[in-house]
């Protein structure tokens, strides 16, 4: 017989636990501490069994009877609900143990064992902790708006590009976590457009020969450390990144062959990059060897050889001789050489663009001509270092002298030993 409200609310508790049916399984429990639970007994696979629907009287008569019905429709789907209920509650764990955080560490970890570029997965970790605010927060709950949020505190700094930089990183984590099965979607997708877009701001660069030749005389009188004036010197021979400088390493240099390896590891577009050294590289890195080789970074740190030269080194060069940030950076090196060897109109740009290690547009493409043009990079480089001299000498050929190239039998007697005690650099 079904039950009335005013019969439940009149249900006295006894010494012992006692029932009382409604109908189809339902029935409410009554404690001896006067609780009142719901519970729906049913049959599955031959098996009596139980589910809880809540206490009376936060669960109403009603609320019971309506997830009764839903518990019997799913039987006659076929699926146990007390089953379903159990996996419900592990999801539900599941997803509250999976934060953004969690997540964006595991993603950075997959980064790391790609093997993506120490300062890549560095800059990586940076942004996140630029996401604080959404770490602790399960990555499957999280809004727009959410994300929204925490990138409006960050634009609200002034820091567009940063903003930017971190809705796109955010982006990856939730994709990340839709493989991965934590996330539902990437709401980072519906953000476009809420952000104030920054300017672009170009690395600082020197395009007029002149002025540049002034900035080659200034990197020789430099006055610094030795390894320092040394990366300034060598940097805008070799059109490489700053990045790929500073953590070049000596096994990559092939004085025989002329040719500086980069593995891809430490490429920004993944691929392995060889850079022709000319005569006068060369001889700015025989000047190093003595001072840092045989083994590790060619350029390392300071205070520990284990580290190459701080990111910021070079630049700080450029400010102690004169020039301020908005003139010239590392960077913008590239930038020059880029400039005036395309106007100079006696180069291939593809053979500019392989020398420069810029990704090709055509994927296809790029892939058949990465092997390309070694012929023309070679002597390319070797009259881009000729033209440097001419610009450094400047109008009047003053010459400013360089270390001597060593010849052929001395580089080997060089790459020979197996061990050179290192020089102490004032």
């Amino acid at each position: 017989m079904a039950l009335k409200d005013m019969e439940i609310r009149a249900l006295q508790p006894r010494k012992r636990i006692y029932k009382k049916a409604d109908e189809r399984g339902l029935y409410i429990e009554v404690h001896p501490r006067g609780s009142k639970l719901w519970r729906f007994k049913y049959g599955y696979l031959g098996k009596e069994k139980r589910l809880a629907f809540g206490r009376y009287p936060e669960v109403t008569l009603a609320e019971a009877r309506q997830m009764r019905d839903e518990a019997r429709q799913k039987l006659r789907d076929g699926i146990d609900p007390l089953a379903e209920r159990k996996r419900e509650k592990l999801m539900a764990h599941y997803k509250a143990a999976n934060t953004f955080g969690d997540v964006a560490r595991e993603y950075i970890q997959k980064m790391v064992a790609e093997g993506r570029a120490e300062n890549t997965t560095a800059k990586t970790e940076w942004l996140l902790e630029q996401l604080r605010p959404l770490c602790s927060q399960p990555i499957a709950d999280l809004k727009p708006i959410d994300v929204l949020a925490a990138l409006k505190r960050i634009e609200a700094k002034g820091k567009l590009e940063t903003a930017r930089r971190c809705r796109s990183f955010a982006g990856r984590v939730f994709r990340f976590g839709v493989a991965t099965g934590r996330a539902e979607g990437d709401p980072t997708s519906l953000l476009r457009g809420a952000l104030i877009t920054p300017k672009t701001i170009h690395h600082a660069a020197i395009l007029d020969p002149e002025a540049f030749g002034e900035l080659l005389r200034a990197i020789d009188a430099y006055p610094g450390h030795r390894i320092t004036r040394l990366a300034a010197q060598i940097s805008p021979h070799v059109m490489a990144r700053p990045g790929e400088i500073r953590q070049a390493e000596w096994p990559e240099i092939d004085f025989v062959n002329s040719v500086w390896r980069i593995p891809a590891t430490r490429m920004k577009m993944r691929r392995p990059h060889s850079i022709p050294l000319s005569r006068q590289v060369k001889a700015y890195l025989s000047e190093l060897y003595e001072l840092t080789g045989p083994d590790g970074y060619i350029f390392p740190a300071f205070h520990t050889s284990r580290r190459p030269l701080s990111e910021n080194t070079v630049n700080q060069a450029f400010r102690r001789m004169g020039y301020a940030a908005g003139e010239v950076t590392a960077h913008g090196l590239r930038t020059t050489a880029s400039t005036l060897l395309n106007e100079s109109g006696k180069w291939n740009p593809d053979a500019i663009e392989r020398s420069l290690a810029h990704a090709d547009k055509d994927a296809v493409r790029g892939t058949y001509n990465r092997g390309a043009y070694w012929d023309e990079r070679v002597a390319m480089h070797q009259w881009w270092s000729d033209y440097l001299d001419e610009l450094r000498d400047g109008p009047s050929g003053e010459h400013v002298p360089a270390a001597p190239t060593p010849c052929r039998d001395s580089l080997r007697s060089i790459a020979s030993r197996s061990s050179r005690k290192k020089l102490r650099v004032e």
